[in-house]
């Protein structure tokens, strides 16, 4: 799996006065989006029956979470996780006041499985550093045990060298570090 971190100018607070500073700011890779079609067609090799086989499993599958998720369960995706549905809505102090418009956003919540938190744990990281230019100033590469390895110094990085704590308490976008919810990012 390969990230970037790439030198950005960042402005911490709202103050004017308060300079910019630059912060390599990580962020993954994303090589391509895989289509449909190709998961189907792998996941029919793989196991050994037709694409039109795949597909059609691959369609009532689609079609149980799709009902079982609206009617308000935690569906089961085996081999990845479980993902319901959940809400977000404004609240109020009177019951007379609860209605349909307090609801913000619809979200999809997905809990991986722990199988697969293990084997991203347990994937192999190069982190490619880039400076304000666009230049590649560093790479850095992740055994599979976790330990990061600094190529340039040639030894572990787990510590942070620097001791500076800044690290904003949320990921890249603004997102929330809750790794259970894959919502709409509101």
């Amino acid at each position: 799996m390969i990230n970037k971190a790439v030198e950005k100018k960042l402005k911490f607070t709202k103050d004017p006065n308060d300079p910019d500073v630059y912060r390599y700011v990580m962020s993954p890779e994303q090589y391509s989006n895989l289509n449909q079609k190709k998961v189907i067609r792998e996941a029919a090799l793989r196991s050994g029956v037709s694409q039109g086989v795949m597909q059609a499993c691959w369609d009532a599958a689609d079609e149980v979470i799709k009902a079982w998720a609206t009617e308000g369960h935690s569906v089961a995706l085996p081999g990845l996780g479980t993902m319901r549905f959940g809400l977000r809505s404004k609240s109020v102090d009177d019951v007379n006041k609860v209605k349909s418009s307090l609801i913000t956003s619809r979200r999809i919540i997905f809990t991986p499985d722990v199988d697969l938190k293990d084997e991203l744990k347990n994937t192999a990281i190069v982190i490619a550093c880039y400076d304000r230019d666009g230049k590649e100033v560093k790479r850095v590469t992740s055994a599979y045990d976790g330990d990061i390895e600094d190529n340039e110094n040639g030894g572990s990085n787990n510590d942070n060298q620097d001791n500076n704590d800044n690290n904003g308490g949320q990921d890249q976008g603004g997102g929330s570090n809750n790794d259970d919810d894959l919502g709409d990012g509101d």
